[in-house]
């Protein structure tokens, strides 16, 4: 189903767009169990817009999001455009990436119980699974300050991060970056996936753990099952068409 491009606010056709995808993006995450009642945050920066984000309506449930009512805001979470609040203690974290990380269009952060329970242990993410062999090497680890709600605290976030995509808050659950909405979403899908898999095979004891070679020719050979769009352009719209067949009122 081709995505409507006709705004029902005034914005940019490319603004639109994003805000479409965006709003897919809540419903998904909605529908996949990773929301948390009113809290947690997906942005996106505004195509052709510096220092223009959009992110949920502080206070609305994620079934709840449309394209319409996401927020406009700025780098320090100042309202742009729209009429509900903004959480900026939330966008906290998600401004300093945004702000120092080029790359990174699209940023999602959960507190989904298998996510938390493996930022919780303390080997965090092991290589026990095929998803976990994603991103063996790939994850940085911050330890827990408290509510991110502290500018000072973006130095040792980014740090931490030190390039990778995905940060896992200790005691707290994981960051996800992308250089697009579906490379985000995809990222986080897999690490979600990954994190089940750890808690139902912790659960029966003693796990196999996957060697490093085998982790090394895993990641070299992922490449080859790549589908056109770039990274996760197929998964995201296949979700999207889900989404569209259970509830389209993410579109308005």
């Amino acid at each position: 189903m081709a995505t409507q491009l006709k705004p029902r606010i005034e914005c940019s056709d490319a603004e639109w767009e994003a805000r479409l995808d965006l709003a897919a993006c809540y419903r998904i995450f909605d529908h996949l169990g990773w929301s948390e009642s009113i809290y947690n945050h997906i942005s996106v920066k505004v195509p052709g817009e510096d220092g223009a984000f959009l992110i949920n309506p502080f206070g609305l449930m994620y079934d709840e999001v449309t394209a319409s009512n996401l927020v406009k805001i700025d780098i320090d979470g100042n309202v742009l455009a729209g009429n509900y609040p903004v959480n900026k203690a939330g966008f906290t974290q998600h401004a300093y990436f945004h702000r120092h990380i080029e790359s990174a269009h699209a940023i999602c952060h959960t507190h989904t119980t298998e996510g938390m329970a493996v930022s919780s242990h303390k080997g965090g993410l092991l290589p026990i699974s095929f998803y976990a062999c994603n991103f063996q090497g790939q994850i940085g680890y911050h330890d827990f300050e408290g509510v991110t709600v502290r500018e000072e605290e973006g130095e040792r976030l980014l740090a931490n991060l030190s390039g990778k995509r995905i940060l896992m808050l200790r005691n707290h659950g994981p960051v996800v970056l992308g250089r697009t909405i579906a490379e985000m979403f995809v990222t986080a899908w897999s690490l979600q996936r990954a994190c089940e898999i750890q808690i139902a095979t912790l659960s029966q004891g003693e796990p196999i753990t996957v060697p490093q070679e085998v982790i090394d020719v895993h990641q070299r050979d992922l490449g080859q099952v790549a589908l056109p769009g770039g990274p996760g352009k197929a998964d995201f719209e296949a979700w999207k068409r889900k989404i569209d067949r259970i509830d389209r009122s993410w579109r308005d």
